[in-house]
């Protein structure tokens, strides 16, 4: 999945296709986000706290694995 870069201290970048989010953590690691919607997805990217709005909105509301 193609991701675009954001302004954060812990997300690398943000990935979207078909109700998926992709994150990618500075860590390395990257998970991927289940049922997330496309509004969603523009929230966060569009959020002047990236982590922020993860942390309060998609976090610990979306089913997720972790891809690496």
């Amino acid at each position: 999945m193609e991701r675009i870069s954001v302004v954060s201290s812990n997300i690398k970048s943000v990935g979207y296709e078909k109700g998926i989010l992709e994150i990618e953590f500075h860590t390395g690691s990257v998970y991927q986000y289940d049922w997330v919607s496309q509004l969603e997805y523009e929230n966060l990217i569009n959020a002047s706290s990236v982590w922020g709005y993860f942390a309060r909105n998609i976090k610990n509301t979306y089913p997720y694995i972790k891809i690496s």
